[in-house]
């Protein structure tokens, strides 16, 4: 599954506004409200399956329920 796909499936009650910027030199930012999630430019690297979906919820907490749960 994709970043996006993971946000928008578990986060999508908390999420207003999600950019993903990809461009040249592989670049690969995610921005969820303003937030700057993911940067592969900052972690030399592209995220593991499932890492920016964990990076999110540590960002808006692990109390905040998954959407449909």
């Amino acid at each position: 599954m994709s970043a996006v796909q993971d946000l928008l499936s578990n986060y999508q009650h908390v999420i207003d506004d999600l950019t993903l910027t990809m461009g040249a030199a592989g670049v690969f930012d995610v921005v969820v409200n303003d937030q700057l999630v993911y940067s592969k430019a900052a972690t030399g690297r592209h995220a593991n399956p499932g890492e920016v979906l964990e990076l999110f919820t540590d960002l808006v907490g692990h109390d905040v329920p998954r959407y449909g749960t």
